[in-house]
């Protein structure tokens, strides 16, 4: 698909053989693997030199290696047989939340996607690293990468509140209205944390994707330049950029215009695709040109 130019040029896995420009597989299992021989062999030292100043009256590693009231919280006191599966663990971890940073598969997902993600990085459900397991990995993903960002739209388009007649139960129209994205008091407007704040970014990032363009650091996205516009600016209730005209009200509700119809429509035929039948639905029919107004 076009929207995926992007994405396919620096950062991700082609066929079997590299992985992110520079970044080499193999160096990346070799590494790990050498670490944690290294790692080990520490721990293995440790103990006899524990064994060693115990024996002749100053304490184990325990008493002399730790900050005083952190006496358990190192692996590398602990016996081998217990240290190496969480160390190698908080490692593996760590390399496969790189990887998928840059091989762009991030981008692509929604908020409820990213966040299935990282729980399971911390609950440990992926493969220990190595070659065959990072290939693997990211050839399915490599391979499932268009279901996961048209579900990322459906997610969005989902998302919706049905309550507004320009919130079209049928595709996304010119104007969407967001409930609770902004609070307001005596001091001014403020942008609410959680998912609606989500939903905007995942929309957002969305648009960047079917433009083919960079999707900006997650420190500069909508969410972000939106909070700062409305810290700057307490007197207005108007936002602006490239994709969006926003107008945010005291009940907390957001109208959201889009700027570029031709993204849309995109967007549309993503969710026509996936509902086939939605159009022919009597309750649509007012809205089946709505774009082309």
């Amino acid at each position: 698909m076009e929207f995926f130019a992007m994405q396919t040029k620096p950062e991700v896995i082609t066929e079997h053989t590299e992985l992110i420009n520079s970044t080499n597989i193999e160096r990346i299992v070799t590494g790990r693997d050498a670490a944690l021989a290294k790692i080990e062999q520490v721990i293995q030292q440790l103990i006899a030199i524990s064994q060693l100043t115990a024996d002749i009256g100053g304490g184990n590693a325990a008493d002399w290696a730790m900050k005083q009231g952190h006496r358990y919280d190192c692996w590398l006191m602990e016996k081998p047989e217990k240290a190496m599966p969480a160390i190698t663990r908080n490692i593996d971890r760590s390399l496969w939340r790189e990887l998928m940073l840059k091989s762009g598969m991030l981008s692509l997902m929604d908020a409820q996607a990213r966040d299935q993600w990282h729980q399971n990085l911390e609950d440990g459900d992926l493969p220990a690293i190595s070659e065959a397991n990072i290939l693997s990995t990211f050839e399915q993903l490599h391979q499932s990468k268009t279901e996961v960002f048209e579900r990322g739209i459906i997610n969005v388009f989902k998302g919706l509140s049905w309550d507004y007649k320009t919130n079209s139960p049928c595709f996304f129209g010119k104007k969407i209205i967001i409930n609770n994205l902004v609070t307001h008091n005596r001091w001014g407007f403020s942008l609410t944390w959680g998912y609606k704040r989500d939903q905007l970014a995942d929309l957002e990032r969305m648009l960047y994707l079917l433009d083919g363009k960079a999707i900006p650091d997650n420190r500069g996205d909508i969410s972000i330049n939106l909070m700062n516009h409305i810290r700057e600016n307490p007197g207005k209730d108007v936002y602006e950029d490239m994709y969006f005209s926003i107008r945010y009200f005291q009940r907390g509700t957001a109208h959201l215009k889009f700027k570029r119809p031709e993204l849309v429509e995109k967007m549309n035929d993503i969710i026509a695709r996936h509902y086939p039948g939605m159009l022919a639905r009597e309750e649509c029919a007012p809205y089946s040109f709505r774009l082309h107004d």
